[in-house]
């Protein structure tokens, strides 16, 4: 009887120690020592406008309307790839977007290479205008040029759907981006989400806890192009005894069973 006790102690104790706890899979929670939800501001922009990295696709549009003919003179600047004519949304921005290459340039047709390494989308449009003006078009014309990047992409690994992943939107947060990649699993250690983040002198690695409020807070709470996103495990996928009370009960009872069907044929 006594050992019977012990038993069920024991495996009441690997139970409780081995299920994940409610509040590890939870996002925002709200802390005694941690500032109210209402008083943290609901926009959170950047502090400083997005620059242009190597590898960056930018959309950009120009639009010129001739002075003197009335009418629109910018087809040639502004090419659509036949092979992209039935290709999905990234695939078309991949072709017909610009790639700024290892020097940190883009090449377009008739006006030639630009250096655009470290400019905001508004630096590369006033740059364009100039260049239209000067070498293309008269001063009476009037000139459009739109640049956007062509879809947020970041990628995610760990306990989280991993890949390569899009977002057409000029600016998304953490939690837009573990939704676009479909979540992070119930193994997922939500208190400390890497970010692996571009700089033109190297890369750096950033800790967000999304279980706290104060994520709205942090500088890295919007994402930048060409993140990675890194979701550890946490121990409990390691011991392999199950997310719940239910299926690491189950998982410890078949071991058990097994181990005594064992000793009673060898006993035999």
């Amino acid at each position: 009887m006594n050992k019977c006790i012990v038993w069920l102690l024991f495996l009441s104790l690997i139970i409780c120690s081995s299920c994940i706890p409610h509040k590890d899979v939870l996002y925002l929670q709200e802390r005694p020592s941690e500032t109210s939800i209402d008083s943290i501001p609901q926009l959170n922009p950047q502090s400083k406008p997005y620059r242009v990295q190597i590898n960056d696709i930018l959309n950009i549009r120009i639009k010129v309307l001739d002075a003197l003919s009335n009418e629109e003179v910018t087809t040639i600047f502004n090419p659509t790839s036949d092979s992209a004519l039935d290709a999905s949304s990234e695939q078309r921005a991949y072709y017909d977007g610009f790639t700024v290459d290892l020097q940190g340039e883009i090449t377009i047709p008739q006006l030639g290479d630009f250096k655009v390494l470290g400019m905001t989308n508004e630096e590369i449009e006033n740059l364009l205008k100039k260049e239209l003006l000067e070498k293309e078009f008269n001063e009476l014309a009037t000139i459009i040029v739109t640049v956007r990047l062509a879809g947020l992409r970041y990628t995610t690994i760990g306990e989280i759907g991993t890949g390569d992943q899009t977002l057409f939107k000029e600016r998304a947060n953490i939690f837009e981006a573990v939704a676009n990649a479909g979540d992070i699993t119930e193994f997922g250690d939500r208190t400390d989400v890497l970010i692996i983040r571009q700089y033109p002198h190297g890369q750096e690695i950033h800790h967000i806890d999304l279980t706290s409020r104060e994520v709205m807070n942090s500088p890295y709470y919007y994402i930048q192009p060409n993140d990675m996103i890194y979701v550890k495990p946490l121990k409990q996928k390691t011991l392999g005894l199950g997310s719940n009370n239910l299926q690491t009960f189950t998982t410890i009872f078949s071991a058990i069973t097994l181990i005594a069907s064992t000793i009673l044929l060898v006993s035999r």
